[in-house]
């Protein structure tokens, strides 16, 4: 019994070391064929999950199975009033529902997932009960969603409900595909408009992945669900409140090194992004000082 246990704690330990290795604020990997977690790291805490609900939005609108070559005209209450997030995606246009999905998805449009959210049969408030439905569903118990596009901080979830939600959406071929396109060309208004992945990731040598989301926004920082296959090995990954992409991005190509049975280097933002920081962090010390110098009798 006595060893029993050792073991136990030398296992929690192994895990407990692998996830300090990282730098985003929550952290899980989960094998994906025995359901075994390889690292973990505050996977309970509830937090904001920005964009990573548009996989929420996407199998909630796939599931009412509506016409996916009727068009969706863009309406001006797509546009983003919250966070002001810029889009490519032109008020007015009519885009095939299809395509407003590879743009919600692969390229993280808001207007897109707006617009999903808005054409729901029934309506934003039957999507919005629709949503809470699957979240039952999939037994995501830490997780409430309010809107399609992950700009609200309400949007919140935790590291563990993400997993179980990366899992459900890979199951759908239509967003398997969109989340894994390094890019496409979408029509808008008689005019072929190049758009591309979030994920840097996506299409990069090296990289087996079978299904992606990134997310932003001040509240919940740089965020990521990807499966991924190395060294033989499937797996879910999510990553929550990154503060940097850097930091995102080192965090992912750790863990993929981890899984390759290679060594894991503590995460740090680029040694360049560090240097902006610490050089704006001294001009606003000597603005501070000078302004104070100047205000001395």
């Amino acid at each position: 019994m006595k060893k029993l246990f050792a073991t136990v704690l030398l296992s929690i330990s192994a895990v407990s070391a692998v996830a300090g290795a990282y730098g985003s604020q929550s952290v899980l990997v989960v094998e994906d064929d025995t359901g075994k977690v390889l690292i973990e790291k505050n996977a309970n805490a509830v937090v904001p999950i920005a964009s990573l609900t548009k996989l929420m939005t996407a199998m909630v609108v796939l599931d009412a199975r509506q016409d996916m070559d009727a068009p969706i005209s863009i309406d001006k209450v797509d546009v983003d009033m919250l966070k002001h997030s810029t889009s490519r995606v032109p008020v007015g246009a009519s885009i095939a529902r299809r395509d407003v999905l590879q743009l919600a998805l692969m390229s993280s449009d808001n207007r897109a997932a707006a617009s999903l959210g808005r054409t729901y049969p029934g309506g934003t408030e039957a999507f919005k009960a629709a949503v809470k439905a699957k979240i039952a569903a999939l037994g995501m118990t830490q997780t409430s969603i309010e809107e399609p596009t992950g700009l609200s901080p309400n949007n919140r979830s935790s590291a563990s409900d993400m997993v179980k939600m990366a899992v459900a959406a890979s199951a759908y071929p239509e967003i398997a595909r969109i989340t894994t396109d390094s890019k496409d060309i979408i029509n808008i208004n008689g005019r072929g408009v190049e758009y591309h992945n979030t994920n840097r990731f996506v299409g990069a040598k090296g990289w087996d992945i079978g299904l992606s989301k990134t997310g932003y926004t001040e509240e919940a920082g740089r965020c990521l669900i990807m499966r991924i296959t190395a060294a033989g090995k499937n797996a879910t990954l999510v990553l929550l409140n990154a503060s940097a992409s850097s930091v995102r991005a080192f965090d992912a190509v750790s863990i993929r090194r981890f899984m390759r049975g290679e060594d894991v280097r503590v995460a740090r933002a680029h040694p360049r992004a560090e240097d902006r920081v610490a050089k704006k962090s001294l001009r606003t010390r000597v603005a501070k000082h000078s302004k104070a110098r100047h205000r001395r009798p």
